[in-house]
């Protein structure tokens, strides 16, 4: 399935697409609860979600809708750097430590965005850069998981965007600030449910400015699989239902090109994956 957070006529909903169109699953969440994707990844109201048919009184056109970031206030949203191959040799060319084990960061939930909302290019930032990844939303939470085991702890796949000032990211040894930035987290356009996805390691990534493809690789290019975060981070701390990690970016990064190429207001940046969808953002100037 195809599970989604989304606007119509100003009421936040979930849903779930089906070909062109949504449908309703709001009903199946407790008023109380927040309106995330992540309500819906219990087993039990997967299973629900699954059972509802499209009606005149619960569909919508897909066009109709605005869809939002399909998961809002993750407990964590963790990062993996330098995890594939032809990005760790673009970073070996500009003089860049290549590290021995797995590196994680924190993106801060605040700077998360919408599919196709605006980015802001900061007043303070004068290298705006992205980069084209692979996320996971973890279904079943737990503590030393096993690689084996790894996958069965995944709910599903989204789209992200590490938007990066790459000048604040190098103020301080670690990189939360410039990867935290207001609006500089775009996912989605949706949750792909994990029985959608049987190889997380063989789809195709792509990312575009204006139309000028920059990113080309697969995933297959990742130094440590996604099972292999899974075990690795899960060594350290309980991973939780609804949590959120993002496993890296291949190579095409704007301050690797020669010259260097950063983004500017009026750009539009396009990251497909395949066999989950895409995200379209414009970069605007962040306002006074």
């Amino acid at each position: 399935m195809k599970l989604a957070r989304y606007s119509y006529q100003g009421i936040t909903r979930l849903g779930k697409v089906e070909a062109d169109h949504i449908i309703d699953l709001t009903a199946l969440v407790a008023p109380h609860v927040l309106l995330d994707v992540a309500a819906l990844l219990a087993p039990a109201t997967l299973a629900a979600a699954a059972e509802v048919q499209a009606t005149a009184e619960n569909s919508l056109a897909l066009d109709q809708v605005r869809l939002l970031a399909p998961i809002l206030r993750p407990g964590k949203f963790l990062c993996l750097g330098m995890n594939y191959k032809d990005h760790e040799a673009e970073a070996r060319r500009l003089g860049v430590p290549i590290p021995a084990s797995q590196v994680w960061f924190s993106k801060q939930i605040s700077c998360i965005n919408g599919p196709f909302d605006d980015v802001h290019d900061p007043i303070a930032c004068e290298r705006l850069d992205y980069e084209a990844e692979l996320g996971v939303v973890i279904g079943k939470g737990g503590r030393r998981i096993s690689e084996a085991d790894a996958l069965n702890h995944v709910a599903g796949y989204f789209v992200a965007n590490d938007v990066s000032a790459r000048d604040w990211q190098a103020k301080s040894p670690t990189w939360t600030l410039g990867k935290s930035f207001d609006t500089h987290g775009p996912i989605g356009p949706w949750i792909v449910t994990a029985e959608e996805i049987p190889d997380p390691q063989n789809l195709a990534i792509r990312l575009s400015v204006n139309g000028e493809v920059r990113q080309d690789s697969n995933t297959r290019l990742m130094n440590y699989s996604i099972a292999q975060q899974i075990a690795y981070l899960s060594e350290v701390m309980t991973l939780e239902p609804g949590d959120i990690l993002i496993t890296g970016t291949p190579a095409g990064v704007g301050i690797a090109m020669e010259p260097q190429r950063f983004l500017k207001a009026g750009d539009v940046v396009r990251v497909s994956i395949e066999g989950i969808g895409h995200l379209q953002n414009t970069i605007v100037d962040e306002p006074r």
